[in-house]
């Protein structure tokens, strides 16, 4: 059964965007990656778009269980996400992932082994990230009783020159997801809202 010429069309073209890639979230703890990050999830499966999400946190409690927060361990850490995220660019998924990644050499490297990489920094100052930390960790950090804290302690090497930057202390989670999305359909990893869906 042949198709009409719109509906091979749409399909053609669903299919031309039907790629694997990865959207890298990295930011200082509390900057807002996972919020964005879920977000851009819902978003993507709305589409119909095959996606997952890998968060930092839910990593280390089950892949990379047993690592501390040296500055190796931060960095297999960041390996065996990079893996997995590779593994489902590969088979046609959009994985995102959430997570602190505070060292630029291994996100480089991340990202050459994967190729279809977009990189988001989510950027918030610290005196933003003290104030909505309820938690108090930033600032016991500051007084020195929690050791290797990224931002405080340890550092956090920013992205030199990532694919998107949002601001989470001036613009809204709504904001912040439009620039990652814009930045996913222009490189044709997800088609646009304007796409047709399929009869």
């Amino acid at each position: 059964m042949k198709h009409k010429p719109a509906v091979t069309e749409i399909l053609g073209r669903r299919k031309e965007l039907e790629r694997g890639a990865t959207v890298w979230f990295t930011g200082l703890s509390g900057s807002g990656k996972s919020t964005i990050a879920e977000r851009l999830v819902n978003v993507l499966r709305e589409r119909e778009i095959k996606v997952e999400l890998l968060d930092g946190d839910v990593v280390r409690t089950n892949l990379s269980k047993g690592l501390g927060f040296s500055k190796e361990d931060r960095d297999t850490n960041i390996r065996r996400i990079g893996f997995v995220s590779k593994l489902l660019t590969r088979n046609g998924v959009v994985s995102v992932v959430a997570a602190i990644s505070p060292y630029r050499e291994v996100r480089e490297e991340v990202r050459r082994d994967i190729g279809d990489f977009i990189e988001v920094y989510v950027h918030c100052p610290l005196e933003e990230l003290v104030r909505r930390d309820v938690k108090g960790l930033y600032a016991k950090a500051i007084r020195g009783e929690i050791p290797n804290f990224t931002g405080v302690s340890d550092p956090y090497e920013e992205p030199l020159n990532p694919e998107v930057t949002v601001h989470t202390d001036r613009e809204t989670v709504d904001e912040s997801l439009g620039k990652v999305l814009a930045a996913i359909e222009r490189r044709g990893y997800a088609p646009s809202a304007k796409v047709p869906a399929l009869p």
